[in-house]
């Protein structure tokens, strides 16, 4: 069966042969793994649709057990993120923890949707592009069917003020519910109602609204800190390579 759907690619490795085997996040399939040896030069117009940073139109012919592109065409190419380190180093994080937390044919339009709003944003980012990727990680966890509870205490439910994050239970709890935890037990954190307000506000808040916006130093590194602990808690992720660009 041939299917034309557009996507992203996440990621590409070459085979045997010059071929390529893509990692696409796609409208039709969800994250799918296809082999492509579409385009014969480098500039061919399946070539360029073919590389990291694109979104693109594809069509797919769908095996018994594998995907493999026909053709491809570039919709939009987010190619200059590439020639500035930082934004750069961002992207690429994005993508790979993109790839990491979703699960293989798993239909996913709104990680699809984020992805590619933040890939715009992103070109047109002025400074402290680090921001925008604090909010789309913390927004794709909601598109996987992970955001931590911020509104209640989510082992009793009072909404009473809350000044800790379980990454265990998945979201904030109360002052009585913290007193039953062993105040030294990991992944309980005390924050302050500053942290507890952004994580709402990112949650409820269209992603075009952060396009200037730029979080302070001290809340950016207390929730990247918060944000390691639960996907390695919740979805077993660790160590992503593209965390060294990062530190440049």
């Amino acid at each position: 069966m041939i299917t034309r759907t557009d996507g992203i690619i996440l990621r590409q490795t070459k085979i045997a042969d010059d071929r390529r085997m893509l990692t696409l996040l796609t409208r039709q399939f969800g994250k799918i793994s296809a082999g492509a040896g579409v385009g014969s030069g480098k500039r061919s117009r399946s070539q360029l649709a073919i590389k990291a940073f694109t979104h693109g139109r594809y069509e797919i012919y769908t095996g018994r057990s594998s995907y493999s592109i026909n053709s491809a065409e570039t919709l939009e190419s987010f190619y200059d993120i590439g020639t500035d380190v930082e934004k750069f180093a961002v992207a690429s994080y994005a993508l790979e923890l993109t790839d990491r937390m979703l699960a293989e044919n798993a239909m996913n339009e709104e990680a699809l949707e984020l992805l590619l709003k933040f890939l715009r944003l992103l070109v047109r980012r002025q400074k402290a592009p680090e921001t925008l990727l604090a909010v789309y990680k913390w927004k794709l966890l909601g598109a996987c069917g992970y955001a931590p509870v911020t509104g209640r205490c989510v082992l009793c439910g009072s909404r009473q003020p809350a000044s800790s994050l379980s990454v265990v239970d998945g979201g904030v709890i109360c002052e009585e519910c913290r007193s039953t935890r062993h105040p030294n037990m990991r992944l309980i954190y005390d924050i302050g109602f500053d942290i507890i307000r952004t994580l709402e506000y990112i949650q409820i808040t269209e992603f075009d609204a952060f396009e200037k916006l730029v979080l302070n130093k001290k809340t950016s590194d207390i929730l990247d800190m918060i944000f390691r602990d639960y996907i390695s808690y919740h979805l077993e992720i660790d160590g992503l390579k593209s965390e060294a660009f990062l530190k440049i």
